[in-house]
């Protein structure tokens, strides 16, 4: 009799833990809802109408100690005019941000962003490029580069030179605008062919993946396209170590 009210202690704790687990996860919400939540913000910021939303001590409060809800995990460059929060117009806990120069995606970057996707369960990645980027202009240009720094950028290369290649006539401004996008893909590629966790959250269709460049003088995020999954994805080369439903609270 003394066991089975033990037992029964136990479940008692275990349903109160899931039920206080889950009651603290927040509302779902689809790739839809998520974008059209990102898309509203840039359209404030663009029009200088910002919010400023969910940055009072509530908000502090809340997501220490109920945690972390983000909606979008965000690769980005490390540009100090390329604040994501500040683009999207969001607010502590909104967007779970990987920062690096020249928004590559590498051991490192990938890692964050499987965090992101899986543990936090955003349900969009971006990954987002910007206009004067540069890492990708010192590409372009065959910038002297030294330390760590040849190691960081040389995921830009491949789509500068088949940028170059695509168009040997353009102005070095053009090819400059041109290789930025590529470079954009270039990460989206990098993160499917070597993380299976994204390549299985897309296939599994809870996550959709997203490309983009920031205008840094307009403030305007321009959507490049929904990011498809490789039908044959490919294993990275090796040699590069510098080191591609939800939950949200008050949106």
């Amino acid at each position: 009799m003394r066991m089975k009210r033990i037992v029964l202690l136990l479940l008692g704790i275990i349903v109160s833990s899931a039920i206080a687990m889950a009651s603290e996860s927040g509302p779902e919400i689809t790739p839809e809802q998520a974008m059209k939540i990102l898309q509203e913000g840039n359209a404030r910021f663009v029009e200088g109408k910002s919010e400023h939303p969910r940055i009072d001590a509530e908000r502090l409060k809340e997501t220490g100690e109920k945690g972390q809800f983000p909606i979008v995990t965000i690769l980005g460059c490390s540009d100090s005019r390329v604040p994501p929060e500040v683009i999207f117009d969001q607010g502590v806990g909104d967007i779970f941000a990987v920062r690096v120069a020249g928004n590559v995606a590498d051991t490192d970057e990938i890692g964050t962003i499987e965090y992101g996707v899986e543990h936090l369960r955003t349900p969009i990645l971006i990954v987002m490029g910007h206009s004067k980027c540069g890492a990708v202009t010192a590409v372009v240009k065959g910038a002297k580069t030294e330390g760590s720094i040849p190691s960081l950028v040389d995921n830009i290369v491949p789509p500068v030179t088949a940028t170059k290649k695509l168009m040997p006539n353009a102005s070095e401004a053009y090819v400059i605008k041109s290789s930025i996008c590529a470079n954009v893909w270039q990460s989206i590629n990098d993160i499917f062919r070597r993380s299976r966790i994204v390549r299985e959250l897309v296939e599994e269709g809870k996550l959709k993946v997203y490309g983009a460049v920031y205008d840094i003088e307009s403030g305007k995020v321009e959507w490049l396209d929904e990011a498809k999954l490789p039908v044959e994805p490919k294993a990275h080369k090796s040699g590069t170590s510098h080191k591609k439903p939800v939950k949200q609270k008050k949106h």
